[in-house]
């Protein structure tokens, strides 16, 4: 006899994290092969950093007013450990916006210099963030599930998603969609096709068809159903 295996719980933190590493992943390699003499490169890269902080702002508040506030309602002290990560976050935060400013402010040498120092300092929070999201997916999902139904959970999920502008859901769906394996891909589409207006949810997918390789846009072609391109 096979053991009887349960079914997956409902996790707010797995896509948005799988995004979240790509992001980082990619803005760290970029400011560590920068050419800071290269105008065009350097305000490209530096936008790319100031785009990564802005969006870590918006997720650690979004976690802040949902995700922490449901733990700490039905178990008190939960959130002590990844609400002190979470302010020393907000801290570099400014420092990683200090340090870019630093780079622009600069010339020759120094720039050179400064340009190291946001690229080491942005090596050290990635880092501190890959440990810290991969606390929030045990601790905090354990904390989640033991207190929540699935049905609660997604409610939660809804509410947080609904404060989310238009143009910063699609923002998220870009990092999201790629970092995605095809079966999660899939389920993230099917789950918007059922309670998005059709005009809305061919929006999205065009979006994420957008972003995908050959391959992984016939996968979910072919997992979604649609009609195959001519």
């Amino acid at each position: 006899m096979t053991a009887d295996i349960a079914a997956p719980r409902f996790d707010m933190y797995r896509l948005i994290h799988k995004g979240l590493r790509s992001l980082m992943a990619e803005t760290m390699l970029a400011a560590g092969a920068m050419d800071v003499e290269d105008d065009a490169d350097r305000a490209a890269v530096l936008a790319r950093v100031r785009g990564l902080v802005a969006f870590c702002r918006g997720h650690l508040a979004h976690e802040d007013a949902y995700l922490h506030t449901a733990m700490e309602a039905r178990e008190p002290g939960s959130t002590r450990q990844a609400a002190g990560d979470h302010a020393e976050h907000a801290h570099m935060f400014d420092v990683l916006e200090a340090d870019v400013v630093a780079v622009e402010a600069t010339l020759g040498a120094a720039r050179a210099e400064a340009a190291h120092a946001l690229y080491c300092r942005l090596a050290v929070f990635v880092g501190e963030n890959f440990v810290h999201m991969a606390v929030e997916e045990s601790h905090n999902n354990a904390v989640l599930w033991r207190n929540y139904s699935d049905a609660e959970l997604v409610a939660i999920h809804d509410a947080l998603l609904a404060t989310i502008p238009p143009e910063d859901m699609a923002q998220t769906i870009r990092l999201i969609a790629p970092a995605a394996t095809p079966a999660e891909r899939a389920a993230f589409l099917s789950e918007i096709r059922h309670s998005a207006p059709p005009p809305a949810f061919q929006g999205v997918l065009n979006l994420v068809l957008s972003l995908l390789k050959p391959v992984d846009r016939e996968k979910l072609t072919r997992d979604l159903a649609l009609p195959m391109a001519a």
